[in-house]
């Protein structure tokens, strides 16, 4: 967890040094700070700021993983990363609602907002429970 807490972190430091050479530039330049690009800056750093911090301390209290220590093999890092399904259609689904969402919000019409979200709600469900419903849940053997 070191590796991404000091890049969330670098990138958050980034974006608040940026935020002051920004706000003296355009207040040397133009007589004033613009505080809308001064102000997302300072919360875009925040907003990196946060998973930052939590990687941190959250890297404090593990052990160290093969990839956070320069000792470490190549082969320390093999085996099982997780389950990923590998015929699902759900992810398809969620990138059609979203892009209905999209072109709601594109084209201000809120009820093609609402429908969108309510179709990401549904198929980010879907996806969820793939494997505890419908025709992938395991079939106890039949009694006799």
């Amino acid at each position: 967890m070191r590796i991404e807490a000091r890049i969330f972190l670098a990138v958050a430091l980034f974006a608040w040094l940026i935020a002051a050479a920004y706000g003296f530039w355009t207040r040397v330049s133009g007589g004033h700070i613009e505080w809308a690009g001064f102000a997302a800056l300072l919360l875009s750093g925040g907003l990196l700021g946060i998973p930052g911090s939590f990687f941190w301390f959250v890297s404090r209290r593990i052990d160290p993983r093969p990839e956070d220590r320069g000792d470490a093999e190549i082969a320390e890092a093999a085996g099982e990363l997780g389950f990923f399904s590998p015929g699902s259609y759900w992810p398809f689904g969620i990138a059609l609602s979203a892009m209905v969402t999209g072109v709601g919000f594109a084209f201000v019409q809120i009820w093609l907002v609402i429908v969108g979200v309510i179709a990401i709600l549904c198929t980010a469900g879907g996806l969820l429970f793939e494997y505890y419903i419908g025709g992938r849940r395991a079939v106890p053997p039949p009694s006799r």
